[in-house]
């Protein structure tokens, strides 16, 4: 709607590692033109704008996501400063049939922790259950989707973070989690606790015009 009114932007940073389905995942989620058939490339860096409704009488509020390279080998504990100094919020990906790239969000979160700076700073997890097709997993190394699920679960908890299982290839998947990151970065607006002092001074701005 055009008269909807916007607030302030959050900045959102994706991070996870190398084919997790983080890029799918944006752009499934924002222009939803993401099918089996689609072809996406390696990312270096790249940013990413949606509104959001949330749910509060129609307002929408805008997020600025911010895609990066995916990490690799030892390069868990590597996430350059800049990314772990401005965002307001972290989305954090893994593929469930890996469950090395649920290991390195364990690393990620660490460092998120020691960079904060005492500020209150999101953080979701999720489990990309459509990360990868058949013909790019191992036949002869089936992994425990389950159990590397369920460990997930427990470190969320133990985190105090919240996990979600969405598909890259179902879009409406993806809405819960951006739709309930975005509620945390823009809570309503409480009003006044004294609204007698309120009342005061609108009179007196009202008696002095």
């Amino acid at each position: 709607m055009l008269n909807a009114k916007i607030g302030k932007v959050g900045k959102v940073l994706v991070c996870g590692m190398k084919n997790v389905g983080k890029t799918a995942l944006i752009e499934q989620l924002v222009y939803g033109n993401i099918n089996a058939d689609t072809e996406l490339h390696p990312t270096i860096e790249d940013i990413y704008v949606a509104s959001v409704d949330t749910g509060r009488g129609g307002a929408r509020e805008t997020l600025r996501i911010y895609d990066t390279a995916g990490l690799q080998g030892e390069q868990a504990a590597q996430l350059p400063r800049h990314y772990l100094q401005f965002p307001d919020a972290f989305v954090l990906v893994y593929d469930p049939t890996d469950p090395r790239s649920l290991d390195m969000l364990a690393d990620i979160k660490t460092d998120i922790d020691k960079h904060k700076e005492k500020k209150e700073v999101p953080v979701i997890v999720l489990a990309n259950v459509r990360a990868r097709s058949k013909k790019d997993t191992p036949p002869a190394t089936p992994n425990p989707v389950e159990s590397i699920m369920d460990r997930a679960n427990n470190w969320c908890q133990r985190e105090r973070i919240k996990h979600y299982t969405v598909n890259v290839m179902e879009r409406p998947s993806l809405y819960e989690p951006f739709t309930m990151l975005c509620a945390r970065l823009h809570p309503p607006q409480t009003k006044s606790t004294f609204p007698q002092l309120r009342q005061v001074m609108q009179n007196r701005q009202k008696s002095e015009v």
